[in-house]
């Protein structure tokens, strides 16, 4: 995953609530899933102060197959997947879309 995925992933869920402006308000929070463990991350910024869009540059370093010159992310491992999370549970974008 990188953000040209994130990309593509906003244009198929455009008009759902798989998509961070759509959910927001019901209190969604971009969020990234690591399969392989079942940790979620939020999206965050360098600061480390939350995002409101799916941003991956800041996420776990050891989620990273490619890091920038910078060291943000900017390429995931195969099992990272994005989505949401409220109330500490995470939804893929297919399931925040359903609901």
């Amino acid at each position: 995953m990188n953000n040209q995925t994130l990309r593509l992933e906003n244009m198929a869920f455009a008009g759902t609530r798989g998509i961070s402006q759509n959910n927001a308000a019901s209190g969604f929070k971009p969020a990234f899933l690591n399969k392989r463990n079942g940790r979620f991350e939020i999206a965050r910024f360098e600061s480390g102060s939350p995002a409101p869009m799916h941003l991956i540059d800041w996420l776990p370093r050891e989620w990273a197959s490619s890091l920038g010159k910078d060291g943000s992310v900017q390429s995931l491992i195969p099992g990272i997947i994005s989505g949401f999370t409220r109330d500490g549970i995470f939804y893929t974008r297919e399931e925040s879309a359903n609901l």
